[in-house]
């Protein structure tokens, strides 16, 4: 049987989310950015682009209801999910009890952001998340700027996020940068507010993240270089370049001028104009940057 014929099964509406949550005696809870999904069709789109299997290790943030959990189990997974909301955790708990004393479903109680994110799950794994739309840049960092990093990730995010995130060379962003350096990305597809109870106020997407090897990245070093550069350069996104790098690196015009050149970067371009690696290109040819003040 399939994922989608798995996922098919459930049945899942408006009405029927609603109906669970009064059953656990639990309603949405804004102040945590609840929206539970309530659409098969989208249900079995994430599951298509996890594709999980059997034995694969999945770290699921903001599980809700259980009904993206019960998709990976059903296709073999063994996953762990974080749950913020305590009565969310209890009728996961309830709902999933053969699969926990089994060992394939744990169940951490908590924030995502408190969590080691990192450490959950032992490599290799991927995340599969409906992540709350104010924290995806936080959880985006906390996945991706350091090892060991997941395999995959499929994330429901706002759609404007996602689209940012997958930005080409004209719309750029530090995010879209920050997360291009360290995966390809791109947007699935989207997904209407009503495929959502509540329904949001805004749309969502499915973006999937397929991270890069280790040796495709700079050391440490290397890296801080890069971020200092990047981050001064959208301090002014609308302004041209070499206006920017030089009000915002303790850099002297001249050098700024030469690295440009040596790159072939136009000094007049923005910097949401630049491919990561141009940002890549740009940074070696700058050298080292003394601290500010110095």
């Amino acid at each position: 049987m399939t994922n989608e014929r798995r996922a098919r099964d459930l049945r899942i509406d408006p009405r029927y989310v609603q109906r669970r949550l009064r059953e656990a005696g639990l309603r949405a809870r804004h102040n945590l950015s609840q929206n539970f999904l309530a659409d098969i069709d989208v249900l079995e789109g994430i599951l298509r682009e996890a594709d999980p299997a059997p034995g694969r290790r999945v770290l699921e943030i903001g599980p809700g209801l259980g009904f993206l959990t019960g998709g990976l189990l059903a296709a073999g997974a063994s996953v762990t999910a974080v749950e913020l909301d305590r009565g969310l955790v209890a009728v996961l708990r309830e709902g999933f009890e053969g699969e926990i004393e089994a060992g394939v479903l744990r169940i951490i109680e908590g924030d995502a952001l408190d969590q080691d994110l990192l450490h959950l799950v032992p490599a290799p794994y991927d995340v599969v998340a409906n992540i709350p739309y104010h924290i995806t840049s936080p959880i985006l960092h906390r996945l991706l700027g350091a090892a060991p990093r997941p395999e995959r990730l499929v994330l429901m995010v706002q759609r404007e996020v996602a689209e940012r995130v997958a930005a080409p060379p004209g719309d750029m962003s530090y995010l879209s940068v920050f997360v291009q350096y360290h995966a390809k990305a791109r947007v699935a597809f989207r997904v209407p507010q009503a495929a959502f109870e509540p329904a949001p106020k805004v749309e969502s997407a499915v973006l999937v993240l397929e991270p890069f090897d280790s040796d495709d990245r700079l050391d440490a070093a290397g890296e801080e270089r890069l971020w200092r550069v990047v981050m001064a350069g959208f301090r002014e996104r609308r302004k041209m370049l070499h206006n920017v790098l030089t009000r915002q690196l303790p850099i002297e015009p001249a050098r700024v001028d030469a690295a440009l050149e040596a790159v072939g970067i136009n000094g007049d371009r923005r910097p949401q104009t630049l491919a990561v690696g141009e940002w890549l290109a740009l940074t070696e040819a700058l050298g080292d940057i003394p601290e500010a003040g110095r």
